[in-house]
C-alpha cells in the first residue's frame, strides 16, 4: 500500500465534498428546491446506466459514469453557470480548466492525468463517451423542467428556440433519447409551458 497516494486520495474526497454545496437553478423533479451538484452528477451516472442501450455507437458505459461524475467537480472553484445564462457564455472557460488542475492535482500524478483528461474529453465532446454523456447532461433538466411546470424555462422566461439550442446536442449521443426530448419540447409547448 502507498500511504502516501492514499493520503492525497483522502485529501480529494474531502475536498470534493464541497460539490454538495453547489446549488443549481434547476430543481427536483415536481419540487421547488433547487438541486445541488452533487446530486445531479449522481442522477446522470444513473440515467447513462439505464439509458446506455440507446448510444447511437457501442460505449464504455465505466468511462461516461466517470465522465458525469467528474463533469462539475470544477465548479467547486469555478462555480455553477446557468445554462441559459444571458450574460455569461456556458462553455468551458480558462477559470474552469484552472480548477480542474488545482483540484484533481490533488490525487496522485497518475490519478490525476486520468481524470484531467476524461474532463477534457467531456468537455470537447468528440468521443462517443462524451457524446452520449453530454446527452444525459442536457436530458436531465429537460425533464426536469417538464416535470415543474416549465421550472427555470418559466423562472427565467426562456424561449423554446433557446431551450432546442441548448438541448439538440443530445441528437449526437442517442437518436431515441433526442426524439424523446424533442416530443417533450414540442408538448411543453403546446401545454403553454414553453413559450414559443
Amino acid at each position: 500500500m502507498n500511504t502516501a497516494d492514499l493520503l492525497k486520495q483522502v485529501e480529494f474526497i474531502k475536498e470534493i465534498d464541497k460539490i454538495k454545496y453547489i446549488q443549481r437553478k434547476t430543481k427536483l423533479f415536481n419540487s421547488d428546491r433547487c438541486e445541488n451538484d452533487a446530486e445531479h452528477s449522481w442522477h446522470l451516472a444513473m440515467m447513462a446506466v439505464v439509458l446506455a442501450e440507446h448510444a447511437n455507437q457501442p460505449i464504455d458505459v465505466f468511462k461516461v459514469v466517470k465522465m458525469v461524475l467528474i463533469h462539475d467537480i470544477v465548479e467547486i472553484d469555478a462555480g455553477d453557470i446557468f445554462i441559459y445564462d444571458t450574460e455569461i457564455n456556458h462553455t468551458n472557460t480558462e477559470q474552469e480548466l484552472k480548477a480542474a488542475h488545482r483540484i484533481f492535482g490533488i490525487l496522485p500524478e497518475k490519478q490525476a492525468k486520468e481524470f484531467i483528461s476524461i474532463w477534457e474529453e467531456f468537455e470537447e465532446g468528440h468521443s462517443e463517451e462524451a457524446k452520449f454523456a453530454r446527452a444525459m447532461d442536457r436530458f436531465e433538466p429537460l425533464l426536469q423542467n417538464a416535470s415543474n411546470e416549465g421550472g427555470t424555462w418559466q423562472e427565467f422566461d426562456v424561449p423554446h428556440d433557446k431551450v432546442y439550442d441548448k438541448v439538440k446536442v443530445i441528437n449526437h449521443g442517442s437518436t431515441s433519447v433526442w426524439n424523446y426530448a424533442e416530443n417533450l419540447i414540442n408538448e411543453s409547448v403546446e401545454k403553454g409551458i414553453l413559450r414559443r
